[in-house]
């Protein structure tokens, strides 16, 4: 009986896609004609996993040749850096530590960089630092967005005294307990349905296929390390502000969170792709990026924009279940993204504005007349923020007073007496929260605002007093 084989037959083998798979059928039908189909796929196989011990062979040696080129022209080389870095600026750099700015070095350094900044708040991280702003060409950094997709800041102004905060404390307190959840993992039993859930990319993406239960069970929860909801005060200091708010101080509510397991997995897995299509140099392999222009890059934009308004959802759904506790509808809401990456328009030194990928890895959006929030520590105030546009921060600022201690260097160096005697000089009631988020382990916001002045005009200030974070 004749041979007869199909590129079906050989794909189930492991054969890939291409000229090779005609060349195997040819040469088999040939030389094999004979042969049963089970035996001829064992060779097959064996030449497919071992090809350059069949080089040599008069038969198979043509199989084997095409599939080593095969391989070789699908394992991408090592991208190098460019020699000079593109230049950018730095706000507040003599006081940010050297490893984040190191980082920032080797990001300028980046194939795809057009421009980029550095924020007063910055400390090192992984591939782009916290605190790292970079536009790019037609590509997007996992890494340089960061772990936690869309983590951002959600403000919420009550027209209820601020007297509550110490006349009620018991009250707000059981209600920070009571509505929210916080931990890496922690799920709701019965959790609230949410349009966002509903998206379509949860049925296009197969990977977010697999994580659409867990994104049902997370939303409206947080999760642990710097993530917070906290009751305090938000005064009001500009009377043109733009929610029409009457100057004044008023109960309010501050978040801070983003997309949970959701975005992890997502960050992770895109990454692992990038740094597969995109190898780096060891130093800066966390930079790996995606063309925009490839499936894979397409695939993480969708998945990132989905995790950025499943983490708005969350936020929605926590001010909106205390709101409701509070018997109250709030005055005015104030939000905004870190941890994202955003098409916006800019112009390079001396060039005309073009589309570029610009990433904010633990930074806030500050275009012109842009509202944000950015917070100090439990001990120190927050500032409602107007962006002013400045194009050398490429329409940036910090999103928060950014850590003086490592989170090692924390646990190592305070103790919990000096933490609460802290928090008793400030008047702060700490649910829940760890060494490694003490007030000591942070810059001081004051100075972190005055390295920004030329990027954000202050609109109003918020004092936190009740705080709830991971136990």
């Amino acid at each position: 009986m004749k041979l007869k084989l199909s590129g079906k037959d050989l794909r189930k083998i492991g054969y890939p896609e291409g000229k090779v798979i005609s060349i195997a059928i040819s040469v088999m039908q040939q030389f094999f004609k004979h042969t049963a189909q089970a035996e001829a796929l064992e060779i097959l196989e064996k030449i497919r996993k071992n090809p350059t011990e069949y080089l040599e062979n008069e038969t198979l040696g043509t199989i084997a040749a095409e599939l080593v080129e095969k391989t070789k022209a699908e394992i991408p080389t090592e991208i190098p850096l460019s020699p000079d870095r593109k230049e950018y600026t730095i706000y507040g750099a003599d006081h940010i530590e050297a490893g984040a700015i190191n980082q920032m070095e080797i990001a300028m350094r980046l194939p795809v960089t057009v421009a980029g900044a550095l924020m007063p708040d910055a400390h090192q991280g992984y591939g782009l630092p916290i605190g790292g702003v970079l536009a790019a060409q037609n590509a997007v950094i996992p890494y340089g967005v960061g772990v936690d997709i869309g983590c951002r800041m959600c403000l919420s102004i009550f027209d209820l005294p601020e007297s509550l905060l110490t006349g009620e404390t018991r009250k707000l307190k059981n209600i920070l307990q009571r509505e929210t959840l916080f931990g890496a993992g922690r799920e709701f039993s019965h959790p609230l349905d949410d349009e966002v859930l509903e998206r379509p990319e949860f049925r296009q993406i197969p990977l977010l296929r697999g994580l659409h239960n867990k994104a049902v069970r997370q939303i409206g929860s947080s999760g642990s390390g710097n993530h917070f909801v906290e009751f305090g005060m938000a005064s009001i200091t500009d009377p043109n502000n733009e929610f029409e708010v009457p100057t004044g101080t008023y109960l309010a509510l501050l978040s801070h969170s983003g997309s949970r397991g959701l975005g992890a997995s997502i960050a992770n897995h895109f990454t692992k792709v990038a740094m597969e299509k995109t190898p780096l140099p060891r130093e800066a392999k966390h930079l790996a990026w995606l063309s925009l222009d490839s499936e894979e890059g397409q695939e993480y934009w969708l998945a990132m924009n989905l995790a950025g308004d499943y983490a708005s959802a969350c936020h929605h759904q926590i001010h909106a279940k205390i709101a409701r506790a509070l018997g109250e509808k709030p005055l005015a809401r104030v939000e905004n993204h870190h941890n994202f990456a955003w098409k916006e328009r800019h112009a390079g030194p001396g060039a005309e504005p073009q589309e570029l990928i610009v990433h904010r890895k633990g930074a806030t959006p500050a275009g012109a007349g842009v509202l944000g929030i950015i917070p100090g520590s439990m001990t120190q105030p927050g500032f409602i923020v107007r962006g002013r546009g400045e194009t050398h921060s490429l329409h940036s600022a910090s999103h928060g007073a950014g850590r003086k201690l490592s989170r090692t260097a924390a646990k190592n160096s305070l103790t919990w007496s000096q933490v609460q005697d802290v928090l008793n000089q400030n008047g702060i009631t700490l649910i829940g929260g760890g060494l490694d988020e003490a007030p000591m382990a942070y810059k001081d916001i004051d100075q972190v605002m005055r390295f920004q002045h030329d990027l954000v005009e202050v609109v109003g200030q918020f004092k936190p007093r009740i705080v709830r974070m991971d136990d």
